[in-house]
């Protein structure tokens, strides 16, 4: 039984990250802390002008993101 517990326990967790290269504005401003529509909105244009992120901390190259709200939704990010 433990066996069947566990992949989705670790689903579960993945499933409750937010992809910064696939999360479209709405869920980035229903699911992260001090992120309203305008950051949102800059985050999904900084993907579509630079491409995926390529690691968390590229999160604060975007206008209006800065390291309190990078490092108070660390722990609800993911890249895949």
């Amino acid at each position: 039984m433990m066996e069947e517990t566990a992949p989705a326990v670790a689903h579960e967790q993945r499933k409750d990250r937010v992809n910064l290269n696939t999360a479209d504005a709405q869920t980035l401003q229903k699911e992260l802390v001090g992120i309203g529509k305008n950051k949102a909105d800059a985050i999904v244009a900084y993907r579509e002008a630079n491409g995926d992120f390529t690691s968390i901390d590229e999160l604060i190259e975007v206008k209006g993101i800065g390291k309190a709200i990078l490092e108070r939704n660390r722990e609800k990010l993911a890249l895949d």
